[in-house]
């Protein structure tokens, strides 16, 4: 049976993207002082504007603002007409402390206060968090995310390396993958539109655009007379970020995850430490998901953890391979409580979250990155 499935990626330019940058670098600036810092951070971008809000505990100083001009910098806008200025955008910052009713549950589980032997905060929150890998790619993720990455971070590389040298920060790239039999044979259609400074016209945008992205990327072999190619199908994209759109953090959880492909659990990642289960249990999932594939036990394989707040433990482990596995689930489920230790502490401590690491993960997916350390290959 043929069928198409879609994702999609954004640049580092996007509104959204912007403000899970600009949260995630505020997190990495207080971790490079102060490791046990807590953060949960938001921004909002839009018309000039930038606001930062959300509870931060810690001993480190930092300076939000300077830190958060410095993205904006960093990121490449054209400037106020067009997109946001770093020398002259407002800044609003609103933080407070987090709330000590939070805080007295992940200070110690509920577990070490009824005398179980057990070390570890509990979580900072209730919620469900998947993992997942399948065998499609090298980076053991879905072909459909894996490609939509790869374009529109070559569409941040030509930009800055001024290969194709009118392109704007902002940017989206969509992949449409057919398969047959659920294996990928050919790419459908590809969707590419990218902020341009005004004088440039649309056909060469559309050639540099297919020669100096596309073809860059995308193996031949999937490519063929049927593809088809949308590049900036409106016929203009000249005002872009937060001017052309607001941005908020944590409103791309399909592109940070698995482009639609598994399912994502009810928390975004970016601006939260890792006591914040949202992510670092998410990171864990991906991390036992990516063994499982590698080590041979399933070719497609989700993991679902869900948590209670101030409870160290998970209260369910959920493994689906989708008929794929070559061992059975229960022994799957069983290697992992004999190997992980899945309370927030013990995530934190085996993935060594607790470094400034965050701002590799905000663009272009928070998984297929083989140098973080919940995409190590280990045998289990």
């Amino acid at each position: 049976m043929r069928k198409l499935f879609t994702s999609e990626s954004v640049t580092e330019g996007h509104p959204d993207k912007l403000c899970d940058y600009i949260s995630d670098s505020i997190l990495d600036s207080y971790l490079s002082k102060d490791k046990h810092a807590r953060v949960a951070c938001e921004t909002v971008a839009g018309k000039g504007e930038i606001v930062v809000t959300g509870e931060i505990t810690s001993t480190a100083d930092v300076d939000i603002e300077k830190v958060v001009r410095e993205v904006i910098k960093e990121i490449g806008y054209f400037g106020k007409d067009v997109d946001i200025d770093y020398k002259t955008c407002k800044i609003h910052i609103n933080m407070s402390k987090q709330s000590p009713d939070i805080a007295q549950g992940v200070d110690s589980s509920l577990e070490e206060k009824e005398g179980e032997n057990i070390k570890s905060e509990g979580a900072g929150d209730q919620g469900i968090m998947f993992g997942f890998a399948c065998d499609e790619t090298d980076e053991l993720m879905p072909l459909t995310i894996s490609l939509a990455h790869k374009l529109s971070r070559k569409l941040a590389e030509v930009r800055k390396q001024k290969i194709i040298d009118y392109l704007g920060a902002d940017g989206k790239v969509q992949v449409t993958v057919e398969y047959d039999d659920n294996k990928p044979v050919r790419v459908d259609t590809i969707v590419v539109s990218t902020q341009h400074k005004p004088e440039i016209d649309l056909d060469t945008i559309k050639k540099d655009i297919k020669e100096k992205v596309i073809n860059q990327i995308v193996p031949k072999e999937l490519l063929d007379e049927k593809t088809k190619y949308f590049i900036n199908p409106t016929g203009r994209f000249v005002i872009g970020g937060p001017l052309g759109d607001s941005g908020l953090t944590g409103r791309k959880i399909i592109v940070d995850t698995y482009g639609g492909y598994s399912r994502h659990g009810g928390g975004a990642f970016s601006g939260k430490d890792p006591t914040k289960v949202d992510r670092s249990a998410a990171y864990m999932a991906r991390h036992i998901a990516k063994n499982v594939v590698a080590n041979g036990y399933a070719k497609k394989c989700e993991i679902q953890f869900a948590y209670s707040i101030g409870v160290a433990k998970p209260v369910s482990v959920y493994v689906d391979t989708f008929g794929t596995n070559t061992i059975p689930e229960e022994e799957i489920v069983q290697k992992i409580s004999e190997k992980f230790d899945l309370t927030p502490r013990g995530i934190i401590n085996y993935l060594d979250l607790q470094r400034p690491i965050y701002r590799e993960t905000t663009n272009y997916g928070h998984f297929g990155k083989e140098n973080l350390s919940w995409e190590k290959i280990i045998k289990f």
